[in-house]
């Protein structure tokens, strides 16, 4: 009798068993989630660019558009988690083919600025500012500032297409004060603002610091 009695208890557990792991829900092989791509501003770049100047008076009836192309270096830190403060200089070489531009103008341009931004992901809006230098081509007749040093403002938007690849779209205002022009007796003078407007799109290869991860956080 005692033998009975353990063999239905024994029976009756394995059935229980049983019946309970068919309930259990059928798991998969386990596999990785994969991580978010992780966008970080902070490091050196370097960079060109191409575009268009556009001075902002015209002389003589003159309209001074020109191609031009150039280079730039910077760096930027990203904080507090999405602002991005940085510094830059670029210069750019003017096409001076066209005889008006040659005769009078700003033949090649420079700029060291700060730039502030705000980055969500892999696009980085900012505003940029600081000072100006122009290579300045005056004729016989103009006198006072000679249009060499001055300020410039702008903004754009930057993409960050690939690891330490980013380009970006950028308009920058360049002030080099007034320029007069003195006419032989009679004595005729005409004050004229000596200032440009530039449209440019870059390119840059990005290192980042020393430490830190990738861009996008390879």
């Amino acid at each position: 009798m005692k033998k009975i009695l353990l063999a239905t208890v024994a029976m009756t557990s394995l059935a229980l068993g049983s019946s309970y792991a068919a309930d259990l829900p059928v798991r998969g092989p386990m596999t990785a989630t994969p991580m978010p791509a992780v966008y970080n501003w902070s490091g050196i770049y370097i960079g060109g660019h191409i575009g268009g100047a556009f001075a902002g008076s015209d002389f003589f009836g003159h309209d001074d558009a020109r191609f031009l192309a150039g280079g730039q270096i910077g760096a930027d830190y990203q904080f507090a988690p999405n602002w991005v403060f940085g510094i830059e200089a670029n210069y750019s070489f003017a096409d001076t083919n066209d005889s008006g531009s040659t005769f009078f103008g700003n033949r090649n341009l420079g700029s060291v600025t700060g730039r502030l931004g705000y980055a969500w992901g892999p696009t980085l809006l900012y505003a940029k500012g600081g000072y100006a230098w122009a290579d300045t081509s005056h004729p016989f007749g103009f006198t006072g500032d000679q249009g060499e040093s001055g300020y410039t403002v702008g903004g754009g938007i930057e993409y960050m297409f690939a690891q330490n690849w980013s380009t970006k779209l950028e308009y920058q205002y360049y002030n080099f004060g007034d320029i007069a022009f003195v006419s032989a007796p009679p004595v005729v003078v005409n004050t004229f603002k000596n200032d440009e407007h530039t449209i440019k799109l870059g390119l840059n290869y990005r290192f980042n610091w020393a430490g830190m991860p990738g861009p996008r956080g390879y």
